[in-house]
């Protein structure tokens, strides 16, 4: 064996080593993180993956699934309008702001929903699905027993807390697996890096697109009771993670936490068993408000998601989250290529266009919330005109300035500031 072979052989024993020994450290005041090989669906680490938490928005990538099994069925299109109510319009933000009665396309409300997040078109999303969030709840919980989910229970299409709706690191991960597997002609569906919606450039929240070599989605997710949470995917030389990390202090150590646990899984080889064969979770989900929100007002928390990159890490001492903390080995045991520093700098991306109102010459049904789940509205778009009778539809002249484009392969172009839309309060992103 030539002395390059063994020099590269000893480099990844080195890395694995002190990934390995990373995790042993963190591991014991960490909060619940996983990583998962989603080919061989091979656990290479986690930390009380099975243990019930609050989602946040990550209940949104079920929201995706949901949808997109009922367009599968043939219920519903990409380009089927639906409708914005009154109750979806009442969501807390982060939302699109859209009146009551505007109509935005399955496809375009899907691609807000993974940039954005909005609440507002996740409702909409579900009313306009099965006719109303009760029975899209049903729905979800119906697709989290097929799926095999343990700890999940679904109260709504958009993770708003509620301490009925929880899930866990575990069944988060399988629903990216069920994603990815089961429709992966909408992979670039979670990997969006910015929207263009009129003149408004609405950026990803997703910390890592752009920064983490290879990363290519999924979602992002933060209520004061659930702390920052992610679930992230990334291929690397054909390997692809997935990666969770829930309850973190901020969201640049959140973004950081996935990062460190993406090197640490590229460099191992061999897991710990299958998503499956973990050992189910039990008791009720904590509430992190204390450990996240107390000491942050309101425009703080609504604006902390939108400028996290550049966020200054918090001392984990006092949120209680050792996976933050150095570790003191890797100095010794891993070259500075095994670690990954997120790079402050802000990303602009080349936006995905984005438009309100129904594709141009739709005939077909425009869907809302319809009592009891009921058949769909008519083409005469009753259902839309009953949700709203105070609003207007979009103009013919206004949906022009919103034209639709292809969805594209996104490329990070020139770096540059930009300001985004927040919400405020305890809001979910």
């Amino acid at each position: 064996m030539t002395a390059l072979a063994m020099g590269w052989i000893g480099r990844r024993a080195i890395i694995g080593v002190a990934a390995m020994l990373a995790v042993c450290v963190v591991s014991a005041r960490a909060t619940p993180y996983l990583v998962v090989d989603a080919d061989s669906d091979q656990v290479l680490a986690q930390n009380d993956a099975t243990a019930p938490w609050y989602p946040a928005s990550l209940t949104k990538l079920m929201t995706v699934y949901v949808a997109l099994d009922a367009v599968r069925s043939g219920k519903l299109t990409l380009d089927t309008p639906l409708v914005m109510s009154v109750r979806a319009a009442r969501m807390a933000p982060s939302k699109m702001g859209f009146r009551p009665g505007t109509e935005v396309t399955l496809d375009n409300a899907l691609k807000m929903l993974m940039v954005k997040s909005p609440n507002d078109v996740a409702v909409m999303v579900a009313e306009g699905v099965s006719g109303s969030v009760e029975a899209f709840a049903d729905d979800m919980n119906a697709a989290a027993q097929r799926l095999g989910l343990h700890e999940s229970h679904f109260v709504n299409p958009n993770g708003l807390h509620d301490p009925a709706h929880v899930s866990s690191a575990r069944d988060m991960a399988m629903i990216a697996r069920a994603l990815l597997r089961e429709f992966p002609e909408h992979a670039d569906l979670f990997s969006i890096g910015a929207l263009q919606l009129g003149n408004q450039y609405i950026p990803n929240h997703n910390g890592l697109l752009g920064r983490y070599p290879g990363a290519d989605g999924m979602k992002t997710g933060f209520t004061c009771p659930a702390g920052w949470n992610v679930v992230a995917s990334a291929s690397d030389y054909g390997r692809r993670l997935i990666v969770v990390v829930l309850g973190a202090p901020t969201a640049r150590s959140r973004n950081q936490e996935a990062a460190d646990l993406f090197d640490r899984g590229f460099a191992m080889s061999g897991g710990i068993g299958s998503l499956e064969s973990l050992p189910p979770g039990s008791g009720p989900a904590p509430n992190m408000r204390a450990d996240v929100c107390l000491r942050r007002n309101a425009a703080a928390i609504a604006a902390a998601e939108d400028e996290g990159v550049a966020e200054p890490i918090q001392s984990a001492g006092s949120a209680g989250r050792g996976v933050v903390l150095p570790n003191p080995f890797a100095a010794l045991l891993a070259p500075a290529s095994a670690h990954t520093v997120l790079s402050d700098e802000r990303i602009r991306f080349d936006p995905v266009r984005v438009f309100v109102g129904p594709v141009a010459g739709w005939k077909g049904p425009v869907l809302g919330a319809r009592p009891n789940g009921a058949a769909a509205a008519s083409n005469d778009r009753s259902g839309a005109e009953a949700n709203a009778p105070a609003s207007p539809h979009v103009s013919r002249s206004r949906q022009k300035l919103f034209r639709h484009a292809p969805r594209t392969s996104q490329k990070v172009v020139a770096a540059k500031a930009v300001k985004p839309q927040t919400g405020a309060g305890d809001s979910e992103k």
